[in-house]
């Protein structure tokens, strides 16, 4: 295993997260590691460089978001097998070469999951976590609430009623490190022997997680608000599992009549619930934020889940789950033997930003961010309107370009990448069942600076037209 002695500058004007991200893809990069060298773990690196365990893992997260490196679980980080990396060496090569192979660098990078970690408030994080830490205060390294902590609980609380409209006391709500670990606490409630409805393309993430779990996993079609519910009756599901207030990849906010379609769904059978992902709701650019669906659940049919991942960074693996009345008893009785996988510090520190008024400053701050790119790529696009129309432009952080001119994804993608522009399709979310009549291009806004989506823009209405 790689000891990765790297040398960090606190006086330089760069993030402690990105010298580690830097050292350790020029690492790669060069072949001093090689493919499925095994990386220190988050805590074993941060106690060697003396930072904190969430700089190391912003810095993990970056490299895995770039496919240098890749997780598998329960067994920690390696090193990507890679084809090929480009990097600008000190004598201006624009080549490098990786297990004999040459390949070009993107340049700009339209990840439709990226979000902005420059705008990560690090003085405040900093701050918080020294607050909390300076007192001897053992009962923070004790094993807590298996729900996690009620205070964090009540905060989230506050939040989620102020914000999203979502109706829920402190003991609905369970805590923990990611929606996946969230998603397999629901599958040992429900049980075995359950069919599960995704919308389709869906987040495949999900979908991959629910067929591990050995339930009947199938998918629905949508149309321009949602799933289709007539046809979510005939599947025969009695678990459906949705994104509302912005579906990913579509993009799609489900208009309140086809909210209301799905709820009366649902009451219909004792065993039916919906599980509402509540993906990017905090990014909305037209009209108000558009409640939760939990919010209009009047008979507990309603399963909420979200995450700080996507609001904060994606480091800060704390998620939370709204579970209706009915299935409080279940939880109890199958899972509350766990732990909470989210530290007592880890939520102390979260809970206190939130307290302090810094969560909804830093939501504040990343919409006027994500506006003004949003804004910026929508303009620089007009010349490409006479091939493609564009969707899901009023929310998340991304949109989604249709060429209805005959050319595949696959051209327009490999037209990018010889101008190392990275893009990605909308085919990769699909499940086999959709029905793609049109090429579509996903264009990520958050990770990419105004200055280089004007560059990238012009380059792409250039080859694309």
């Amino acid at each position: 295993m790689n000891e990765l002695t790297i040398n960090l500058n606190e006086k330089l004007h760069i993030p402690l997260y990105e010298q580690i991200y830097q050292y350790i893809k020029d690492d790669i990069c060069s072949a001093r590691m090689s493919c499925g060298e095994k990386l220190p773990s988050t805590r074993a690196l941060a106690q060697y460089l003396e930072v904190s365990r969430s700089t190391v893992e912003m810095a993990y997260e970056q490299l895995l978001s770039e496919g240098f490196i890749e997780t598998m679980p329960r067994k920690g980080y390696y090193v990507s097998e890679l084809e090929g990396v480009y990097r600008q060496n000190f004598s201006g090569e624009k080549y490098s070469k990786v297990r004999g192979k040459e390949t070009k660098k993107y340049d700009y990078d339209f990840n439709p999951n990226g979000i902005d970690l420059y705008s990560f408030p690090y003085n405040i994080w900093r701050k918080i976590s020294k607050e909390i830490l300076i007192d001897d205060r053992s009962e923070l390294f004790k094993s807590g609430d298996s729900q996690g902590e009620e205070d964090f609980r009540y905060a989230i609380q506050n939040y989620l009623h102020q914000a999203r409209g979502v109706n829920c006391t402190v003991d609905q709500i369970v805590v923990g490190a990611g929606n996946e670990y969230l998603l397999m606490l629901l599958g040992m409630i429900f049980g075995k022997n359950q069919k599960i409805a995704f919308e389709t393309p869906t987040y495949k993430q999900a979908y991959r997680l629910f067929e591990k779990l050995s339930y009947e996993v199938t998918t629905v079609d949508m149309d321009q608000y949602g799933m289709q519910v007539n046809k979510l009756r005939e599947s025969g599901a009695n678990l459906a599992y949705v994104m509302p207030s912005h579906q990913y990849p579509l993009g799609i906010v489900m208009p309140i009549k086809r909210r209301l379609e799905l709820l009366k769904w649902a009451v219909e059978s004792e065993e039916r619930y919906i599980i509402e992902d509540d993906y990017d709701s905090e990014f909305r650019y037209k009209g108000k934020p558009i409640p939760a669906l939990q919010g209009y659940d009047a008979n507990g049919k309603v399963i909420y889940l979200g995450t700080f991942s996507r609001s904060i960074a994606p480091a800060i693996r704390v998620s939370y789950m709204v579970l209706p009345k009915p299935l409080i008893e279940a939880y109890h009785k199958q899972c509350e033997f766990l732990s909470c996988t989210v530290s007592k510090v880890d939520q102390c520190v979260v809970q206190r930003f939130m307290e302090k008024g810094h969560f909804e400053r830093h939501l504040n701050k990343m919409r006027a961010l994500y506006k003004g790119r949003h804004d910026i790529l929508l303009a620089n696009l007009k010349p490409l309107m006479n091939q493609c129309r564009i969707t899901g432009e009023h929310a998340g952080v991304h949109l989604l370009l249709h060429f209805t001119d005959g050319r595949t994804e696959e051209e327009l993608i490999s037209l990018a990448k010889e101008h190392r522009i990275k893009v990605y399709g909308l085919s990769k979310y699909n499940t086999g069942s959709c029905d793609q009549k049109h090429a579509t291009i996903l264009l990520g806004y958050a990770n990419i600076s105004e200055k280089d989506i004007v560059k990238a823009t012009e380059i792409l209405c250039e080859i694309w037209k």
